[in-house]
C-alpha cells in the first residue's frame, strides 16, 4: 500500500512480500511462535496490573499486535500492551472508568496518525535521553510498588491510594498480614524467572515459572487443601473466550478536554516506546525504519484497540528483540505472534484460570527490575550536572505525581539546561587596537589590521538568539572604550539568528545612531543576512556597511573614524 500525495505510508509488510519465499516463512513462523509463548504472560500480567482482566490484555495483544505487524514501518516490530502503560491506564481507570480510557486510548491513535501524517516521526526521536531513563526508571518503581499486596499476599481491607507515598503507607500498615505460602510461591516464581536463561536463553523464564507454578498450586489445593494462594480465576472469576464488551467511543467537547492530557500522554510515550524500540532492532537487523509510518501503524492499532475493549498498545522492546533473536525479518513473524496469541484465547483460557497471581506479580518485579535501567543510571553519574537534573526531576514526578507533569517538567527543564548551554557558549570577544582577521581560522598566514581610535569590533561566536542577545547587548554598553565612533558586529561565526537578536541588534543600532555612533556589519552569513534584510535592518544600518569580510569592514569604520567618509558611506 502506498498512499499518494504528501503522506509518508509504506508499510513494511508490503516491501517484505514482494521477495517472499518459503525459507523465510519458516523462519517467521518459529519466530512468531516464540514471541507469542513470551507475549503469553506479559500480556496476562499488564492487563491485571493496569486494572483490567487478563482477557482484555490478550485481546490487546492479538488485535493490536496484529495491526502494528500488518501497517507499521518496521519489519521486525512486535506490537501489544507494555509495562510503561501500567500506570497511566490504572490512573485513567481509577479516575474516569474504562470507557474514559477507551475515549483516552482512541484520541491517543489520532495523534498519532496525525504525527505520522505531518511527519513528526524523526522529532520524536529528538526527545531527549536522560527524559527517557528518567521516565522509564520511574514507571519500573511505580509497577514494582504496585505488585507488592499480590506477591506477599497481604489483606488490605481497605482502598489502596493511587499516588506511591499513600500506597506504602497502606502496605507497611498491612505489612503483618503476609501469607506465608503466596510469598514462597512468590519467591519460587522469581527464582525460576531468574534461573531459566541460565540453563537455556531460548525459554521463556516468565513462562516457565507460570506453567511450573501453576502446577505445583493445583497440587497444593488438590492434594494438600492448601487454598489461601489467590489465582487468576479466584479474582475474576472463570474466564472463558468471550470478546470483552465493545466500547462506546462518546466524543464531545467535555470529553475531549477532560481527557485530551491523557490522550497526549499515551500518544507521546507511545512514539517514543515504539520508535526506541525500532531504532534499537534496526541496529540489530540492519533495515531501516520508516518513522512516520511506524506511528500511524501505531496509530490505527490504538483506534482500534479501544471498539473492542482493549487498552494501548506501543511497540515493545523485548518482544521485538526476542523475533530478532529467533530469526524474524518480516512483518509476517508479527501477525504469526497474534495467531498464537489468539489460539490460546479461543482453546486455552480455562487454563489461565489456575494460575497464582503472586506469580504474576513475580514476573512484572522482574519487568519492572529490566524496565529500571539502573546501570544506565548509574552510568550516567558522570554526565553534566544539567542531564543528571532533568533525569532526577524526571523521575521523582513521575514516582510522586505522574507521567504526564514528569514528561512536561522534565522537557522544559531540559529546553532551559540546552538553552543555558547554548548561551554559556555563545561568547563575545571584544578588539579595540589591533585585530587578526586568521584568528581561528585555517589559515596560516596571519593578517593583522591597525583599528583607529574609535573603532571597536564586537566578535559574536555563536548563535544569536535571545539567550546571547542580552548578553552581547551588557557586554557593548558596558565595554572599556567610551564614545566610540564605529562599532564593527563581527558576524562570520553566527549560524543563525532570531526575533529577539534582532530586535536588540535594531536597539543598538537605533541608540547607536542617535549618539553618533556607526555601525558596521562584518561577515554575515546568506541565511542570517536574509533575516536583516526581512526585518529592515540592513536598510537600517546601510547596505554598504554590510560587508563580507573583516578587512573590508575595517577599512569602513577606519575611514569613519578619520572623518574622510559622508554621511552617504562609501561603498565596497
Amino acid at each position: 500500500m502506498k498512499l499518494s500525495g504528501m503522506t509518508d505510508f509504506h508499510p513494511a509488510l508490503i516491501a517484505a512480500c514482494k521477495n517472499y519465499s518459503a525459507a523465510k516463512f519458516r523462519s517467521d513462523l518459529v519466530a512468531g511462535i516464540v514471541v507469542g509463548i513470551v507475549a503469553l504472560p506479559l500480556a496476562i500480567a499488564f492487563a491485571i496490573a493496569s486494572g483490567v482482566s487478563p482477557t482484555v490484555g490478550l485481546i490487546t495483544a492479538v488485535i493490536g499486535g496484529f495491526i502494528v505487524s500488518a501497517c507499521g514501518g518496521n519489519s521486525v516490530q512486535i506490537g501489544g500492551p507494555t509495562g510503561a502503560f501500567i500506570v497511566i491506564i490504572y490512573n485513567i481507570i481509577q479516575l474516569y472508568g474504562i470507557s474514559g480510557l477507551a475515549i483516552a486510548t482512541f484520541m491517543a491513535g489520532c495523534i498519532l496518525l496525525l504525527m505520522g501524517f505531518f511527519k513528526l516521526g524523526t522529532v520524536i526521536k529528538f526527545i531527549p535521553y536522560p527524559i527517557v531513563v528518567g521516565f522509564t526508571a520511574g514507571i519500573a518503581l511505580t509497577i514494582f510498588s504496585t505488585q507488592m499486596p499480590d506477591f506477599f499476599g497481604l489483606t488490605i481491607n481497605e482502598a489502596v491510594p493511587g499516588d506511591f507515598i499513600g500506597k506504602w503507607r497502606v502496605y507497611i500498615a498491612n505489612f503483618n498480614t503476609i501469607d506465608l505460602s503466596t510469598l514462597l510461591i512468590g519467591l519460587l516464581s522469581l527464582l525460576i524467572i531468574i534461573l531459566t536463561p541460565k540453563v537455556s536463553k531460548r525459554i521463556p523464564g516468565a513462562l516457565t515459572a507460570i506453567v511450573l507454578v501453576t502446577v505445583v498450586v493445583w497440587v497444593m489445593r488438590e492434594v494438600f487443601g492448601i487454598t489461601g494462594i489467590q489465582t487468576i480465576g479466584d479474582r475474576f472469576g472463570n474466564l472463558t473466550p468471550e470478546l470483552p464488551e465493545a466500547a462506546k467511543i462518546g466524543l464531545n467537547m467535555e470529553s475531549v478536554n477532560l481527557l485530551l492530557p491523557s490522550a497526549f500522554t499515551i500518544a507521546m510515550l507511545g512514539a517514543i516506546e515504539s520508535l526506541l524500540s525500532a531504532t534499537v532492532a534496526d541496529g540489530r537487523t540492519g533495515d531501516r525504519t520508516n518513522c512516520n509510518t511506524e506511528l500511524i501503524g501505531q496509530g490505527l492499532a490504538n483506534v482500534v484497540v479501544p471498539i473492542f475493549g482493549g487498552i494501548p498498545v506501543t511497540g515493545a522492546i523485548a518482544r521485538t528483540m526476542t523475533n530478532i533473536t529467533n530469526g524474524g525479518r518480516t512483518p509476517v513473524a508479527g501477525i504469526v505472534h497474534a495467531v498464537v496469541l489468539l489460539a490460546v484465547f479461543m482453546f486455552a483460557m480455562p487454563l489461565i484460570n489456575h494460575v497464582p497471581m503472586s506469580c504474576l506479580a513475580a514476573v512484572l518485579i522482574m519487568v519492572s527490575y529490566n524496565m529500571s535501567g539502573w546501570r544506565t543510571v548509574v552510568g550516567m553519574a558522570h554526565d553534566p550536572k544539567g542531564d543528571i537534573w532533568v533525569l532526577v526531576v524526571t523521575f521523582l514526578l513521575t514516582v510522586i505525581f505522574n507521567l504526564t507533569i514528569a514528561i512536561e517538567i522534565g522537557l522544559l527543564l531540559a529546553v532551559v539546561v540546552f538553552l543555558r548551554r547554548i548561551t554559556e557558549n555563545t561568547t563575545i570577544k571584544v578588539y579595540g587596537e589591533q585585530l587578526d582577521a586568521a584568528a581561528d581560522t585555517d589559515m596560516t598566514q596571519h593578517e593583522v589590521l591597525d583599528l583607529r581610535p574609535g573603532v571597536s569590533v564586537y566578535e559574536i561566536d555563536g548563535p544569536f538568539f535571545f539567550g546571547a542577545a542580552t548578553k552581547f547587548d551588557e557586554i557593548v554598553r558596558h565595554s572599556l572604550q567610551e564614545n566610540p565612533k564605529v562599532r564593527i558586529i563581527r558576524m562570520r561565526k553566527v549560524p543563525f539568528i532570531d526575533s529577539t537578536g534582532l530586535h536588540n541588534l535594531q536597539l543598538l543600532i537605533e541608540s547607536s545612531h542617535r549618539e553618533g555612533i556607526r555601525i558596521v556589519l562584518s561577515g554575515v552569513r546568506d541565511n542570517v543576512r536574509a533575516a536583516l534584510h526581512n526585518a529592515g535592518i540592513d536598510s537600517l544600518v546601510g547596505a554598504e556597511n554590510i560587508c563580507d569580510h573583516i578587512s573590508k569592514a575595517v577599512v569602513v569604520a577606519n575611514s569613519i573614524a578619520d572623518g574622510e567618509l559622508s554621511d552617504k558611506m562609501i561603498a565596497l
